[in-house]
């Protein structure tokens, strides 16, 4: 689990999920200033999580395609702890394994679904930042973000053109 100190500033953290090997320039450009990246499974390729990194420290989770050898060390869930906020990253949902609640979490990220989506439910935020790589029906192409100071957080998803 990575952890960071309490700050006194916001703490943006960038998400990401369902590139399948496909980083858009425009999914670089809104997570650019992320003090974190979560992705959220589905990587698709392992240079995905290079250029991630390089941007801020990254927490990802493997999805249910990412099978191939360079994906063998990722876990399946994963915490980030940000200032007072506990973040849990899954990639499917229907998978989750703790009651969220129960566990101090704050936020849960999934992906899977490529549907953005943010809900709360029992003072728990739900983000799936839907999907930044291909194209899937009519879907949106989107990345999301938490804002998070103190143990207050907001998200919001942004579409990308």
């Amino acid at each position: 689990m990575r952890t960071t100190p309490p700050h006194a500033a916001p703490i943006r953290v960038g998400l990401i999920s369902d590139t399948h090997g496909l980083l858009r320039p425009q999914a670089l450009a809104a997570l650019q200033g992320s003090d974190f990246i979560v992705h959220g499974g589905d990587i698709g390729d392992a240079a995905i999580l290079a250029a991630l990194g390089a941007i801020a420290p990254l927490t990802v989770v493997r999805g249910n395609n990412d099978r191939e050898d360079w994906a063998a060390g990722i876990p399946e869930t994963e915490f980030l702890q940000a200032a007072g906020v506990l973040v849990y990253a899954i990639h499917d949902l229907s998978q989750i394994d703790i009651e969220p609640v129960a566990a101090g979490v704050r936020v849960v990220v999934s992906g899977h679904s490529h549907k953005p989506k943010i809900e709360e439910r029992g003072g728990v935020l739900y983000v799936n930042p839907g999907s930044a790589g291909p194209r899937r029906f009519s879907l949106p192409i989107a990345v999301a973000e938490l804002v998070v100071q103190g143990d207050a957080v907001a998200a919001r998803i942004i579409e990308l053109a």
